[in-house]
């Protein structure tokens, strides 16, 4: 079996999906990998690092797609690699499928079966495979280090002889991974953290972690069966609103981690919100890829409002970790395809097809898109 990837063609994309150990991992279980070559130099890795490891070096696509049975990807594929794609490869990688933007057509042109990350049911098997969930304890981290940069306060507090500095204080809002790692980050450096969340159950973990909820009482359940948070009321969105309306003013940092999948980002900072912060206070927006949870960012740019607020929107902040990104995103592909794709003691591709996991990411098969969720559409 022959596994591939190429340099990654998003713009500023600089993880890769395979790396020198997964390689290796690879080889062990008797398969053949490909690399072309400067895959892995934005994350740090030489093409010699990746000879080393058993992997073979491919100047093109073309080269590197040649007779390749599962093709790895961080992100789909340009339509120029996807005519490189063999027919009927398999795709593993993200592919944004709840996005109805997303465009499968060129991969249903050549029949490719195509496994989306982001799907993967939730459960304790899959952990080691939950690119979503690496990727984004990563992003929280980068985006208080974005902030940081941007700001000129200091995050802790400071004894001098001159007076005392004052902590920062810092919202995070969404407490999902991204925001529980933002939330730690944050505590670290110094900061007075506090978070907010529609789904009461991460209250404890938030406080855990040295910050203070900001709590408001839901009447219905606020949490999907997938352990992501649901859209709520619009007596709940007033409720949120006004509890949000008295911290936001006294922030230094916002840090906005809030999805809905398959939906655009809520919105959770109001134009009279934004108003209300400190001329040199900064909003960083992870979810400005699906519109934003502040209604002024603009994705992979940054803004200065009116008042002096900088808002970053950038949507690649895993890939400015993309040293550690990289390592952790492959270790998640190798798991799923050595547990769900190969056979001990076989060279073939051998897809456990019942597996509830192959279900779960399965999105096209043979030019056709099959996933329950985009079928229903």
């Amino acid at each position: 079996m022959k596994i591939a990837a190429i340099r990654e063609s998003a713009p500023n994309e600089a993880r890769v999906a395979i790396t020198p150990d997964s390689a290796k991992k690879f080889k062990a279980l008797g398969a053949d990998v490909v690399v072309q070559s400067g895959a892995g130099f934005a994350s740090g890795i030489s093409d010699e690092a990746y000879i080393a490891a058993g992997a073979t070096i491919a100047s093109s696509i073309t080269d590197t797609y040649a007779s390749a049975d599962v093709i790895l990807c961080v992100d789909t594929p340009n339509a120029e690699a996807i005519g490189q794609m063999p027919q009927g490869a398999v795709l593993i990688g993200m592919m944004n499928p709840l996005n109805p933007a997303t465009d499968f057509s060129p991969l249903n042109a050549r029949a490719i079966h195509a496994y989306a990350m982001e799907l993967l049911p939730r459960i304790s098997r899959a952990q080691s495979m939950d690119v979503l969930s690496s990727q984004s304890n990563l992003a929280g981290y980068r985006a208080v280090i974005e902030a940081v940069q941007a700001t000129s306060k200091a995050l802790p507090m400071m004894m001098t002889a001159a007076g005392t500095v004052a902590p920062a204080k810092v919202l995070v809002l969404g407490a999902g991974v991204a925001g529980l790692q933002a939330i730690a980050t944050a505590k670290r450096l110094g900061a007075v953290v506090s978070a907010f969340d529609v789904r009461p159950a991460v209250k404890e973990q938030v406080e855990s972690l040295g910050a203070k909820f900001v709590e408001v009482k839901a009447d219905a359940n606020a949490e999907t069966s997938g352990g992501y948070a649901k859209e709520m009321d619009d007596d709940y969105k007033r409720r949120q609103a006004e509890a949000l309306a008295a911290v936001v003013p006294a922030q230094d940092i916002i840090i906005t981690t809030a999805l809905i999948p398959g939906r655009p980002a809520p919105e959770l900072l109001t134009a009279a919100m934004l108003a209300s912060m400190k001329a040199g206070s900064v909003i960083v927006d992870l979810a400005a890829a699906n519109g934003g949870n502040c209604k002024a960012t603009k994705a992979d740019e940054i803004v200065r409002s009116e008042n002096g607020v900088t808002i970053i929107g950038y949507t690649d902040m895993p890939s400015r970790a993309a040293i550690d990104a990289s390592p952790l995103y492959a270790r998640n592909l190798y798991n799923f395809v050595s547990t769900l794709m190969m056979e001990k003691g076989s060279t073939a591709l051998t897809i456990k097809s019942d597996d509830e996991l192959i279900k779960g990411t399965l999105v096209l098969k043979g030019g056709q898109v099959v996933h329950p969720m985009l079928t229903a559409k």
